[in-house]
């Protein structure tokens, strides 16, 4: 019972990333994630993108001041079991964030770094970079990049498995207590290899790989996780769920735009799938 005498405040999950105005990644994929999980969502928006389908138009980042302050007011108010962020545009908005999450200590904080776009792009400065290396990956529950940003923040070359297991070393020395490391960008056959790591566990999850240009996966992968953890779900049983979830909401997705990417179904999609 909570003091008021009603039902038992839930477990909320806190998103801070970027809006997607398409409806299909960023803040809106998150909360559309956490809510087929049955968590309420809370968010707090670091930047504000114009795109649909068909791309980017243009991205305009807050005041770091009331970045903050949108956080703040989601810790004043509700019992947070997971922070998941994502999109965060320059060293500016990383370190205010990081002074954040030091405040407030959530029990676990997924970090989705997004460094790059679809295109294949570099989004993050030097600066940024580094800023998020050594303010916000030592905080991280758990660290899901996928193949290029893994070589952004290692600086080095993956193009095969054997690259991808060297990687973790490199991934593991930042801090997090755990990497999933996303394997869609390497060429391995009809399968999808996305390998996890943490301080006892090394898990391969294998997957068939679709042939679907899609929008959004990583964001709802990481949404996943964190909707997961706030069901008490252990780490690895968290990331394996959360893999099923993204996978069935990928073969359910739909394109509702004419650009041609496909949109997950996050709410069709059993929440949880194995």
């Amino acid at each position: 019972m909570s003091d008021h005498g009603g039902p038992a405040l839930p477990v909320c999950a806190l998103t801070i990333a970027g809006s997607d105005s398409g409806g299909g990644a960023g803040i809106q994929a998150d909360l559309k994630t956490f809510a087929a999980h049955g968590v309420h969502g809370l968010s707090a928006i670091a930047a504000l993108t114009a795109q649909n389908t068909r791309g980017v138009t243009a991205v305009h980042v807050p005041d770091v001041g009331f970045l903050r302050a949108q956080i703040d007011a989601c810790f004043d108010d509700f019992r947070i079991g997971a922070v998941k962020l994502g999109m965060l545009a320059n060293a500016k908005v990383i370190h205010a964030v990081a002074d954040a999450i030091e405040t407030h200590r959530p029990a676990q904080l997924v970090v989705d770094p997004v460094m790059v776009a679809t295109s294949g792009a570099k989004l993050l400065e030097d600066e940024a970079l580094d800023a998020l290396r050594t303010r916000l990956l030592p905080l991280a529950t758990v660290l899901t990049p996928n193949i290029p940003e893994a070589e952004l923040l290692c600086g080095i070359r993956i193009v095969d498995a054997a690259g991808a297991e060297a990687a973790f070393d490199a991934l593991r020395q930042f801090g997090a207590r755990a990497v999933l490391l996303k394997g869609g960008h390497l060429d391995e056959g009809t399968r999808v290899v996305d390998r996890y790591r943490d301080t006892t566990d090394r898990v391969e999850f294998a997957h068939d790989r679709l042939d679907l240009k899609a929008h959004g996966t990583g964001c709802t992968l990481a949404s996943a996780i964190a909707a997961n953890l706030c069901l008490g779900l252990a780490m690895r049983s968290a990331v394996e769920r959360a893999i099923g979830y993204v996978e069935a909401a990928l073969r359910h997705g739909y394109r509702p735009g004419h650009g041609g990417l496909i949109v997950l179904d996050h709410l069709g999609a059993a929440a949880g799938a194995d």
